[in-house]
């Protein structure tokens, strides 16, 4: 994170619902980790025209797919191509990445930019000043990211009402007294670092002291001119440790000595010990920690005043992503190699560098920011988004340097399209953006075709007579959602193996606001012919036979179907298209054998 402290408005909106820019898709020809690392990143835009559940007696009315000739929908314009995974999500942006696996799932916190305008309305360079929330998603097979919204941080609004600004998180768990325990780390602008607790990954997070947890008025803090930019451990004995700073003070670009390292308390949120100064060549900011073997290893994002002196004693240049060594979690560590190159040597937009290198299911990552999903956008102010490319570990720790890519890591399991799977767990979305339920603390249920939220759960299933039919449901507590499907919109889930095919019956839980409607469900290409379709009730419930004295709960979501039909063997990439209509929300999908 490059400080800096402006005003703005902060939404958590890319485009203002995703319709008022266009941009042309610009494939990535390097998409194989080992092909050149100078891909070029133009090209030609993609712009494409385009049964009963348990404990459910009924289903939604529905229609059978039309039979007359339908004119082809065109496409809401996509900021990735189809096949591509980086960025790993577009429908908001997200910087300085950090991530950390829990229970066979990947979560990535990240610094919530979002859009800010001048007073005529237009997009304006990005300032990191009125950032208050971190935004957090997960996924099992790297492709497909359940968005899990905003955690609210600093402000008013946040559980850390003390800060001003929550930037570059940092997050991990520990058992403590028998259970996980998550601690998220963030930098309050340059000024402090504050941590927020909870019991589950994507929270609600609480804020355990009321104010920063590294401050100026710790020994040894006082003069680090940037304190921000946390990194966490917790090394194999469970013990803790944050590493923290940056900023280069004058005359210093060789040894800005303003890298920091704690020991911390059992609880994670107290300092053990005094804090050590880091002897880090060229540092600017981003530090990150990851251990192999019995070595650790610190990363950092190097200044942009790197000389030929720095380059011709590190290999290092501007704004690079750089390793050091130790054999103790608290230094010194010695350099060992640069490992990142700025993303603009690829993607052709400079800009600060963070990121965070870390294993998952015995696979070697790094996830960084880069300006791809603003190019694709045509804004260039300075938005980042968040990448994932894959490297082989070598035994004795090396890295070398990780090529960055649109396209470089396989999807590590498929998507099993006969459960349950969630709306807001896709490769991409378009037009469409997420949308979170107030209700995270709620669970939620399946009951005669309608989704649910309970409050409290217990007291409304045991007053509930067919309570014993009603089937659990959560995605991330309570009900998560994408929101204001209009024509054109559309998710798409890559590798859902249908296996050997044969008719099932397509399902959609949705809440629709406006006029009747229409999904179209295509496999691999959104511009050929569907699959199945699957029509909608308009909000007034005439718009369908037999639904004129059909009522639902504000906030639930219907069960939508059609008659059954024939899926296609093997793996696909699913499109669920809005084809007609719009104001849908999108809960739940599935195929029913």
């Amino acid at each position: 994170m490059v400080l800096c402290s402006c005003t703005a408005n902060n939404t958590s909106e890319t485009d203002k619902g995703g319709r008022d820019i266009t941009a042309d898709i610009t494939p990535a020809v390097d998409t194989d980790p080992a092909a050149s690392t100078d891909p070029a990143v133009t090209a030609d835009p993609v712009v494409t025209d385009a049964g009963n559940e348990e404990g459910s007696s009924e289903g939604t009315q529905t229609d059978k797919t039309d039979e007359q000739e339908e004119e082809p929908v065109k496409l809401t314009e996509a900021y990735k191509r189809y096949d591509n995974s980086n960025p790993i999500f577009t429908q908001h942006f997200g910087a300085d990445p950090y991530a950390i696996e829990y229970d066979g799932r990947l979560y990535i916190y990240m610094t919530a930019d979002a859009f800010e305008y001048d007073a005529q309305g237009e997009v304006k360079e990005n300032s990191y000043g009125k950032i208050r929330s971190i935004y957090v998603v997960s996924t099992d097979d790297m492709i497909n990211f359940t968005d899990h919204g905003e955690i609210p941080v600093a402000g008013p609004k946040g559980a850390a009402k003390w800060a001003n600004n929550s930037w570059a998180p940092a997050a991990c768990w520990k058992m403590i007294d028998g259970k996980p325990r998550f601690f998220l780390y963030f930098a309050d602008n340059g000024g402090g670092i504050g941590v927020l607790t909870s019991d589950s990954p994507t929270g609600p997070f609480s804020d355990p002291l009321g104010h920063a947890l590294i401050s100026r008025s710790i020994p040894n803090c006082g003069n680090v001119l940037w304190l921000f930019d946390p990194a966490v451990l917790v090394d194999d004995d469970g013990t803790g440790y944050l590493y923290f700073g940056g900023g280069v003070p004058e005359g210093r670009v060789a040894d800005p000595g303003t890298g920091r390292v704690a020991k911390l308390d059992p609880d994670m949120i107290s300092v053990d010990g005094d804090v050590v100064t880091l002897d880090v060549p060229y540092l600017f900011e981003d530090s990150g920690i990851h251990k192999y073997g019995n070595k650790y290893y610190y990363t950092y994002c190097t200044n942009w005043s790197v000389d030929q002196a720095g380059t011709d004693k590190y290999g290092i240049h501007n704004a690079d992503i750089a390793c050091m060594e130790s054999d103790s979690p608290m230094g010194p560590f010695t350099f060992k190699e640069v490992i990142l190159r700025n993303p603009g040597t690829v993607f052709q937009l400079w800009g600060n560098n963070h990121h965070c290198v870390f294993r998952f299911r015995d696979q070697w990552y790094i996830v960084y920011h880069a300006r791809t999903l603003e190019k694709q956008m045509k804004i260039e102010k300075g938005y980042r988004s968040t990448h994932i490319d894959r490297f082989e570990m070598g035994e004795d720790g090396t890295i070398g340097q990780i090529k960055m890519t649109y396209k470089s890591r396989p999807q590590l399991k498929s998507v099993d399209p006969y459960s349950y799977n969630s709306a807001v767990c896709v490769s991409q979305m378009a037009g469409t953006q997420f949308g979170d339920s107030a209700a995270k603390r709620w669970d939620a249920y399946i009951h005669n075709g309608i989704l649910r939220e309970l409050d409290p759960p217990m007291a409304k299933i045991n007053a509930d007579p067919d309570a014993a039919a009603a089937v659990p449901y959560s995605a991330c507590g309570g009900i998560s959602y994408t929101t204001g499907f209009e024509q054109g919109d559309f998710i798409e889930i890559s590798g859902v193996d249908f296996g050997e095919g044969g008719m099932a019956t397509p399902i959609l839980y949705l809440r629709n606001k406006g006029a009747e409607a229409q999904f179209a469900i295509f496999a691999d290409d959104p511009a050929g012919e569907p699959f199945a379709k699957i029509m909608v009730a308009g909000a007034d419930p005439s718009t369908l036979p037999g639904q004129a004295d059909k009522t639902l709960e504000e906030g639930a979501f219907e069960k939508y179907m059609a008659d059954a039909v024939q899926v296609p063997a093997g793996v696909h990439d699913l499109f669920i298209v809005c084809t007609k209509g719009g104001e849908v929300d999108a809960a739940l999908w599935k195929f029913e054998k």
